[in-house]
């Protein structure tokens, strides 16, 4: 008599004509239209009325369940070949943004910090875009700073830190901002 507790393989017997899906991963599909004992019978899972009843009915990509989509309730400016001429308002940006903890991390104590500057450590890396300095993270490091912008926060932090911070292109009015 043989040991039946465990099924013996041949390691030689293995290959791609064993292969079988595993248990309970595949089901038998549903057979639609077969009578109102199948539970699938008359309207055939599909409901009563509606889009969805319809025969060549499919789910609608940006269907936004009936109000105004989005590609409709955003403006459109004509013309081809140019960025501008589709819907924008979410995605424009006039600046570049660079962090504080970013200045902390990449720079030395008592640095001179300039577009050129962060460029050059790849924190600003768009071309003729505008530079300003935001206050996410921590600064301890006492830095000179030229951008175009900086926010209230981020100029506290600097002068804090015993820094200097300068506008580029600034008037009288925006040394306020």
């Amino acid at each position: 008599m043989t040991d039946q507790t465990e099924p013996q393989f041949d390691p030689n017997d293995i290959g791609l004509h064993t292969l079988a899906p595993a248990p309970g991963s595949r089901k038998p599909r549903k057979r639609v239209g077969r009578g109102e004992g199948s539970g699938l019978g008359k309207t055939s899972g599909r409901g009563q009325k509606g889009y969805g009843s319809r025969a060549g009915s499919k789910d609608r990509s940006h269907f936004e369940g009936g109000q105004t989509p989005t590609h409709m309730r955003l403006r459109k400016l004509r013309g081809p070949n140019k960025k501008m001429s589709m819907p924008f308002e979410p995605f424009r940006t006039h600046t570049q943004e660079v962090n504080l903890i970013d200045l902390e991390v990449r720079f030395e104590n008592g640095a001179e910090i300039t577009p050129e500057a962060l460029r050059a450590v790849g924190l600003a890396s768009k071309k003729d875009i505008k530079v300003k300095l935001l206050g996410n993270g921590k600064l301890t490091k006492k830095l000179t700073i030229r951008v175009h912008g900086i926010s209230k926060s981020a100029r506290e932090a600097v002068e804090a830190a015993g820094g200097t911070v300068e506008l580029i292109g600034a008037t009288s009015a925006d040394a306020s901002e």
